[in-house]
């Protein structure tokens, strides 16, 4: 993938778009909905909804208008938002897939560690998957618009988690199955938790550390329970922008190209900014007190990724074998 696309919001031609697509602007064609997102204001995917929200409004000339409520605040967490959209109770979400292990182990994908290292392996693995994502959405009555990716998940706490002994009995918040089953093979005592409830548990003490990106982190300030974070570069998650598939059918087909335009304009966002991200969210967190370790020995990574091979074990045997082949074959050929 080309990086280039820095400021998406402004990329659009609004005039040359609804010249060409003949857009209805009328106050009788005005369509509002709302979308929901787990995570606050100021998070990577806040800003990749804010950025498809003004993209579809350019677009269709204001005939879609999306309100945004982020920080969980229609009552949705991530894992509540797959029957939600495909019930209709919300026509669109912006939604961590990595809570949907129960609807289709496909969604586990991203977030096997260590299986793609880099920003560009990321991308090859997302072009392979998305023909299943796309599937499973279909199936459930939704369409799939877009997905980005969460930087690389790391370590916080209150000490450095720089070894196994550091782990060893550690209550520390996982974000989905591959997260438990790999802290728990590396010795520590993991537990899955939605997003919104990580800082009443951290409070409580009931959690120790979180297994989470610098930037999920920075973004709900978890430097008022954790002092340092420790960068392993665990996976890249994938967040997933999809809608109701009977809001969808009712559009016309010009509003539907418009709709899939500002996806791309959304995506693109998503990951172009992902290396600039990590850069400021460390910034802000050792502006705020935090200690990043980024000095991680061999040894440890060696030992995280020898404990993340149980979950790449369940993955394979969850998904089917066939299968497991077919998307990782796809995932070499987009590599090269």
């Amino acid at each position: 993938m080309t990086h280039v696309l820095r400021h998406a919001r402004h990329t659009l031609c609004a005039t040359a778009i609804l010249a060409g697509l003949g857009l209805a602007t009328s106050a009788s064609a005005q369509i509002a909905w709302d979308l929901a997102n787990e995570y606050p204001q100021g998070s990577i995917h806040a800003m990749t909804a804010d950025t498809f929200i003004a993209a579809v409004h350019e677009a269709t000339g204001g005939a879609i208008t999306i309100t945004a409520h982020h920080g969980a605040a229609l009552g949705f967490r991530s894992v509540d938002h797959f029957d939600a959209v495909g019930d209709g109770a919300i026509p669109v979400a912006s939604s961590f897939g990595g809570t949907w292990a129960g609807i289709d182990p496909v969604f586990l994908i991203s977030s096997l560690p260590f299986l793609a290292a880099s920003i560009e392996d990321n991308w090859a693995l997302y072009q392979a998957s998305k023909p299943y994502f796309e599937a499973v959405f279909e199936d459930a009555n939704q369409v799939f618009l877009f997905a980005s990716p969460w930087p690389p998940s790391g370590l916080w706490g209150n000490k450095p988690l720089d070894s196994m002994e550091a782990l060893r009995n550690y209550r520390i918040r996982t974000f989905d199955a591959n997260g438990t089953v790999t802290l728990r093979a590396a010795g520590a005592s993991p537990i899955q938790v939605s997003w919104a409830d990580v800082v009443p548990q951290l409070s409580t003490g009931a959690l120790e550390g979180v297994l989470t990106s610098a930037d999920g982190g920075a973004a709900a300030q978890l430097w008022e329970h954790q002092s340092h974070f420790t960068e392993v570069n665990y996976a890249m998650p994938l967040q997933f922008t999809h809608m109701n598939r009977d809001e969808y059918d009712m559009l016309s087909d010009e509003l539907r190209a418009a709709l899939h335009e500002a996806a791309a304009v959304a995506e693109r966002q998503g990951w172009d900014m992902l290396a600039a991200r990590v850069a400021e969210n460390y910034e802000a967190m050792v502006a705020n007190g935090m200690t990043v370790v980024t000095d991680v020995s061999d040894e440890f990574l060696a030992a995280l990724s020898e404990a993340a091979s149980e979950s790449h074990a369940e993955w394979r045997n969850r998904f089917g074998a066939d299968n497991a082949d077919a998307l990782l074959a796809a995932f070499e050929a987009a590599r090269n």
